[in-house]
């Protein structure tokens, strides 16, 4: 796993009386390759239409930036691919590319959106920008903005649409909008009284500006991105008791010496730790989730729960999360809270079959662990960009 984590979050708000953004972000972590791409792009006008445009746009962006390094390259392929305004002669779209290599290389590229900021040591940061003048015949004089660079951990990226930018247009306080310098001003402000925000929080609170500079009626679609180079935050889940016995000494070592938050899933799990490394259990009998028994506690270890249905009720709420999403107190949130809030996530599967999980008459839902754990596991590299090792014992 590298040296430091990519956090990659992207905050919308509709254009006022839209049901669906114009603008769409798509960030896609290519594991085999160790590399996370993220792109945002803006659709001509608002709606249905728009969201084809920049859904189109932003997918062939995530393609053709996985294929190829050559920035002139991935922009003739997708501008040749793309309709232009018969009349105005002027794009549908634009983009945002950034492409993180875990090896320590940052590639952006960008064309007709707002010019994003790179922040090192809560200062612009400026590796040296280069304007790119397309030749080819169709795309001649077109212009586009590209840097490469090796970041440093606590380096930020902001990316936003032109509706953060122009957001305030013809206010009194913003008669020309907001402006990249006002919002990178407001971005620098917050990184000094909150060094550490995560990346969600920060592109939501640029995102907040934006909409109350619009009267909390959003003229555009809306979007602000972020992406934070950070020391990763390590989460570690035992769920089941390892197939020999012998090996217990082993699991609850694992969960001793592991440096960083611990989860342990199923009451026989917790018990053959609690055993082995001398410790105590103590019950909670206040339901959160009437669904599920109560959490237990253990000292050195963050959160105790039930087995096979808090994972299976983890791994729904996961499934249908979104920014609108507010956690309850229940077991199932707790795990899928700090599986979000994790970067690094190691598994450990006890294979040991749990006679009770065999009954035919329990309901089809209650999948064997593994199963469950390998559908949460790949959610969370697909879905969330988390890195997850998965262990057997």
């Amino acid at each position: 796993m590298s040296s430091f984590y990519t956090e990659v979050n992207c905050q919308q708000r509709n254009h006022v009386g839209e049901r669906i953004c114009g603008d769409v972000f798509i960030s896609k972590r290519l594991r085999e390759e160790k590399r996370t791409i993220v792109v945002l792009s803006d659709g001509m006008g608002h709606g249905v239409k728009a969201n084809m445009l920049a859904t189109l746009t932003a997918t062939m962006a995530v393609n053709f930036t996985r294929e190829h390094k050559d920035y002139q390259t991935i922009a003739e392929i997708i501008m040749n691919t793309l309709p232009v305004c018969s009349v105005r002669k002027i794009s549908y779209y634009t983009f945002t590319i950034i492409d993180v290599e875990d090896t320590g290389e940052v590639s952006i590229l960008e064309y007709d959106n707002p010019h994003c900021v790179i922040i090192r040591n809560d200062k612009l940061y400026d590796p040296g920008w280069e304007n790119i003048v397309m030749e080819s015949e169709k795309n001649m004089g077109k212009e586009l903005r590209a840097v490469r660079f090796r970041p440093h951990k606590e380096d930020r990226i902001v990316f936003w649409s032109d509706g953060v930018i122009q957001s305030g247009l013809g206010s009194s306080k913003y008669p020309f909008g907001w402006g990249v310098d006002s919002a990178t001003e407001f971005v620098l402000k917050n990184l000094q009284k909150t060094p550490f925000i995560s990346a969600r929080k920060l592109a939501q609170k640029v995102l907040n500006i934006a909409v109350m500079n619009d009267g909390y009626e959003s003229k555009d679609d809306t979007s602000c991105g972020s992406v934070y180079f950070r020391e990763p935050r390590k989460l570690l889940i035992s769920t089941g008791p390892p197939y020999e016995k012998s090996r217990d000494i082993e699991l609850a070592l694992s969960v001793h010496q592991f440096e960083g938050k611990k989860i342990i899933c199923g009451a026989t799990t917790a018990e053959i730790i609690a055993r082995e490394l001398g410790r105590e259990i103590e019950d909670e009998f206040e339901f959160h989730d009437p669904d599920l028994p109560p959490i237990s506690h253990m000292q050195g270890v963050d959160l105790i729960t039930e087995g096979i249905l808090t994972l299976s009720k983890a791994f729904n709420i996961l499934k249908d999360f979104n920014n609108n999403y507010t956690f309850s107190k229940g077991p199932a949130d707790l795990i899928a809270k700090m599986l979000i809030e994790s970067d690094e996530i190691n598994i450990i599967i006890g294979t040991k079959i749990n006679i009770a999980h065999q009954d035919p008459t329990l309901p089809v839902e209650l999948e064997i662990r593994r199963t469950v754990v390998k559908r949460i596991a790949r959610l969370l590299e697909e879905k969330f960009l988390k890195e997850v090792a998965l262990k057997y014992i």
